[in-house]
């Protein structure tokens, strides 16, 4: 299984592409793809035609989804994205170490910083 450092609902910044240097919220994370959604990075439009909407009939009438051209995020690969750090507000790379935690040891993610290293999941 591929595991990748960053999660859903982190802070990243773009390091190549149209959107280089911008930083966004990761919307969904797809480690088999190594590919990652970030909230309003990587803009592609879609055109698409208006449909009508599963289970209206119980409404009565038969709504139809709007068509037109519409903005979404596409993909970006993990490799063209690196972490913002939540306490030195900088992109870093990303360590792991271990934690005792009720008896269990759990990995967490650290900010490889020099002048940081700071947990990253508190």
């Amino acid at each position: 299984m591929a595991v990748t450092k960053i999660r859903k609902g982190d802070l990243v910044q773009m390091l190549a592409g149209k959107d280089r240097g911008k930083q966004g919220r990761v919307l969904e994370s797809r480690p088999r793809e190594r590919r990652v959604i970030v909230e309003n990075l990587n803009t592609v439009k879609r055109h698409t035609r208006p449909q009508p909407m599963r289970d209206s009939s119980r409404m009565g009438g038969s709504p139809m989804t709007p068509g037109g051209v519409i903005e979404k995020s596409a993909p970006v690969p993990v490799s063209n994205v690196m972490l913002v750090c939540p306490t030195c507000n900088r992109p870093t790379r990303i360590g792991m170490t271990t934690k005792e935690v009720k008896g269990r040891e759990v990995h967490v993610r650290q900010c490889k910083r020099a002048d940081c290293l700071q947990e990253i999941d508190k």
